[in-house]
């Protein structure tokens, strides 16, 4: 304790004694590596109690801590991060402390400093609170090496209180070499610097950097990253965790939902004035409009609960006047198409109807359904014509099932857009994501699949609640709507086939 005590009144003894450049910024020397195959990049702002758990998850890479030039970025801490970061750089010398004199007010700047000072072949980001996974650096420099692409992505798990949630699975679902970036539809919609890798001198020749905003400045430079990007990389491996504890605070909780916006209308005039091909533009700016200025601007609670609606009408209209130039309807590529009736409500100011439209998206557990004339499947609105209905994309709906003494035979009708990209059955683990079980589906009739799932596979899963869905398109998730249940026992366990608050299929192993 003495040891520790005296370390810690050393580092701020050391403090005293840095001299800042004109940028602003003070180097502590260091043995730093000459060629580092991986230069990781980690801004820090009072981050005491997370920070060293971070930092050994860096210094336990497979790959060798000898490999990694660690550059850790303090951005004017009032904490003790500054003395934990000293009391690590005098053990290992390939960390690197850089301390700034004033804070900077977003982790921009700093993540713009270690692009300029990375030494390494490759640049990765982490935060903070988060961590990676042992083989994490390993899994995406040797996909790079292997491949010569300038970006690779693997797979990134969301750590919550009782959960693992795999996030962004486009990104991960499988391996894939040398693609085209836009060849994923939702390539776009995850842009944080999780899990990421990328070649030092290509962000350098493209002047690829983060802008000084309090939002929103890693969706922008991973905007860059990608559009420049000729082909990249993929993984099914498990790089990072992303700290998601109920006791994790961030920046990005105290930013309103208005200042939100206000980011996301800088970001989609950069997009604009980038002058993308129009197939490329049309997926990033779907990703703005749809996510960040339809979903988090009116489909959540606050906007309901909000007495000042008209401040969010005021901003979305501003949202509105940056698409006017566009070549084409920004609302034809909506992943969600009820969407697109708000949109339209907006332009003719029902705005009684919009909430109206809100209250069904969040109220609503149970939506009707509707299959029509042309065998296609719609959402039922609680509005009147012309909106009285709304395009689901797929859609799927419990038929019947059968018990043999070995296997449990499932057929569901499935109806949509998307019936010949169906890949197969998933049962996975509510609360541990990476725990799941894959079978074939096969296509038995026209809408009409079919999955046999051995009863032995079943006992074989954790005493847990499993949801049970179809993946298509490779990753997306088709739920199945279900109104009945079914209890049994098998090699002494209980596998009840229940339904959920919203109609949706799962299994409860006991």
């Amino acid at each position: 304790m003495l040891s520790f005590l005296t370390r810690i009144f050393s580092n701020k003894e050391e403090e005293k004694k840095m001299t800042y450049n004109e940028d602003g910024y003070y180097i502590h020397p260091t043995n730093r590596p000459d060629n580092p195959k991986v230069s990781v990049i980690m801004p820090v702002y009072n981050s005491e109690k997370t920070l060293r758990k971070t930092i050994d998850s860096v210094l336990n890479q497979t790959i060798g801590f000898s490999e990694i030039e660690f550059l850790i970025i303090d951005d004017k801490s009032t904490d003790n991060s500054r003395s934990i970061i000293l009391d690590y750089a005098g053990a290992y010398p390939n960390i690197v402390p850089i301390f700034f004199k004033h804070n900077n007010g977003s982790p921009a700047t700093p993540r713009n400093t270690g692009i300029e000072l990375a030494k390494g072949t490759y640049t990765m980001f982490i935060d903070s609170d988060d961590w990676l996974s042992p083989d994490g650096i390993r899994s995406l420099y040797d996909l790079l090496e292997k491949t010569g692409d300038p970006y690779a992505i693997g797979r990134t798990i969301k750590v919550e209180d009782n959960k693992l949630v795999v996030t962004g699975e486009y990104n991960s679902c499988e391996y894939r070499e040398s693609i085209d970036p836009c060849s994923i539809p939702h390539i776009f919609q995850h842009l944080g610097p999780t899990a990421r890798m990328m070649r030092t001198q290509f962000l350098k020749d493209h002047n690829c950097r983060f802008p000084d905003m309090k939002f929103a400045e890693d969706k922008q430079f991973f905007i860059d990253v990608l559009t420049n990007c000729p082909s990249i990389s993929t993984t099914k491996d498990v790089i990072y965790y992303v700290n998601r504890f109920r006791d994790n605070k961030s920046l990005v909780g105290s930013t309103t939902i208005f200042e939100k916006t206000d980011t996301n209308l800088e970001v989609i005039k950069h997009v604009i004035q980038k002058g993308l091909p129009e197939h490329i533009e049309r997926m990033v700016l779907n990703r703005l409009y749809e996510f960040d200025c339809i979903t988090r601007l009116f489909n959540r609670h606050h906007f309901l609960r909000s007495f000042r609606k008209d401040k969010y009408y005021a901003k979305f209209r501003e949202v509105l006047e940056t698409t006017e130039g566009l070549r084409y309807d920004f609302t034809e590529n909506f992943f969600e198409p009820w969407h697109k009736v708000l949109v339209e409500l907006f332009k003719e100011k029902r705005f009684t109807d919009i909430v109206t439209l809100i209250e069904w998206s969040l109220k609503d557990t149970t939506k009707e359904t509707v299959i029509r004339e042309d065998g296609l499947p719609y959402y039922r609105l609680p509005l009147e014509a012309p909106y009285e209905f709304a395009r689901i994309n797929m859609l799927a709906v419990y038929k019947e099932h059968q018990k043999t003494d070995d296997r449990f035979v499932l057929r569901v009708n499935i109806y949509g857009d998307d019936l010949d990209k169906v890949n197969c059955f998933v049962i996975r683990q509510r609360d541990n994501e990476m725990n799941e079980t894959v079978l074939p589906m096969n296509r038995t009739d026209t809408n009409l699949f079919e999955v046999n799932i051995p009863l032995h596979q079943l006992a074989e899963l954790e005493s847990a609640s499993h949801t049970m869905f179809i993946r298509y398109w490779d990753y997306r998730k088709l739920h199945i709507k279900m109104n009945t249940r079914r209890i049994f026992q098998y090699s002494g366990r209980k596998m009840d086939f229940y339904t959920t608050i919203g109609d949706n299929f799962g299994v409860k192993v006991e």
